[in-house]
């Protein structure tokens, strides 16, 4: 029997279907449910903290606080469902966003740069860059825009731009009270979870948040709008007292 002309076969229709997949959702090479394999990942791990503790003549300590808080993170990094069995009685997925919050001192950025950096040095799609308040807030005093913190348009033929996954640091720092030119940097913030929470929709890079603000203080800083998109975060939060030396 002929086939009608733009009718699309069963083979092609799952070639297809396998490729835009892989344009949206690029996972981990590794199978971290095999304990040996998940384990020497793990030390990796301890091992690039390490590394930073070292500027201080001491290693990165693993202990009650964050124990369960980097197992999570190892498996959620590398897409291994066991993650969403780390804390619980805890919702948490791995298709969500990570929001760290605590008392400074706790260790939310360290954490979040070490994963960083292990992601990195493993070839991980899901690699993010670190950027701090500040660092964002002095690129749009010079630029007037964020434009490469978000859709990341420049030198990009392309409607979609090249947005890449992110890590936002320190929200709720007083540098938030400044202004730039007439705008407050609090809407440059405000600017950037709005147009972060719309390329998350769109191509699934993702952005991840850590903040000295409970989840009470957060509802209070953001309008209604942003606050009902953070139920697309893991609000984790981190306890103990400040790690700082």
């Amino acid at each position: 029997m002929e086939q009608r002309q733009g009718l699309l076969t069963m083979e092609q229709t799952i070639n297809l279907q396998k490729r835009h997949l892989e344009t949206i959702q690029k996972g981990s090479e590794f199978d971290l449910t095999i304990p040996e394999v998940c384990e020497s990942h793990a030390q990796f791990v301890k091992r690039i903290g390490d590394n930073y503790m070292s500027r201080e003549f001491r290693g990165f300590d693993v202990d009650d606080y964050n124990r369960k808080l980097l197992t999570f993170m190892l498996y959620y990094f590398n897409n291994c469902k066991l993650a969403e069995n780390v804390f619980e009685g805890e919702d948490y997925k791995i298709h969500k966003n990570i929001m760290l919050i605590g008392e400074p001192g706790t260790g939310k950025t360290i954490i979040m740069q070490i994963f960083s950096d292990y992601l990195r040095l493993t070839r991980n799609p899901n690699f993010y860059h670190n950027l701090s308040v500040t660092q964002m807030m002095n690129y749009y005093k010079i630029n007037g825009h964020i434009d490469r913190f978000t859709y990341n348009e420049n030198g990009k033929n392309s409607l979609e731009g090249n947005p890449f996954h992110v890590c936002l640091n320190d929200i709720g720092l007083e540098t938030e009270k400044q202004k730039s030119y007439g705008t407050t940097l609090e809407t440059v913030i405000d600017e950037f979870l709005f147009a972060r929470y719309e390329i998350y929709q769109q191509t699934f890079m993702k952005y991840h948040m850590t903040s000295n603000l409970t989840v009470d203080e957060f509802q209070k800083r953001f309008d209604d709008r942003l606050v009902d998109r953070f139920k697309g975060f893991n609000v984790i939060a981190m306890t103990g007292e400040s790690r700082r030396k």
